[in-house]
């Protein structure tokens, strides 16, 4: 049975894509927060803290790039889990040993929404082993 104490944040500009892919995370147990845009995002983390943050790499007001570097600063010595999603690569998501532009993971927006609710849970899996 899923957690429900798992907290994601989802910031993209695409009220559709956001619909889809906060609903499922939410049917995977994750209480999901919702920002249309950079400057909102970092709202939202400042108010809810969740352990992972999705964010769209191209958005108006504030970029992906600078969302997710300023959510890495603001997180201090226990940042969120950061994924950037974008429809600029067709590459299969890749993780990274040190965070690119500001975060862990990067997945194409192609990606199945499913998909990217698992590749969060495994990255959320590995990360609560390495701290024990």
């Amino acid at each position: 049975m899923p957690q429900s104490d798992r907290k994601i944040l989802i910031i993209d500009d695409d009220p559709f894509f956001l619909k889809v892919l906060s609903d499922n995370f939410r049917d995977n147990g994750f209480t999901v927060f919702n920002a249309n845009d950079g400057i909102e995002g970092v709202k939202v983390y400042l108010e809810e803290l969740p352990d992972v943050v999705i964010s769209d790499l191209v958005m108006p007001r504030m970029g992906g790039v600078s969302t997710c570097l300023e959510i890495a600063r603001l997180g201090g010595d226990t940042p969120p889990v950061i994924a950037l999603l974008t429809s600029m690569f067709q590459e299969s998501p890749h993780e990274h040993d040190a965070p690119e532009m500001g975060a862990k993971i990067h997945i194409p927006k192609s990606t199945r929404p499913v998909d990217i609710v698992i590749i969060i849970e495994q990255i959320l899996e590995r990360e609560k082993y390495s701290q024990s």
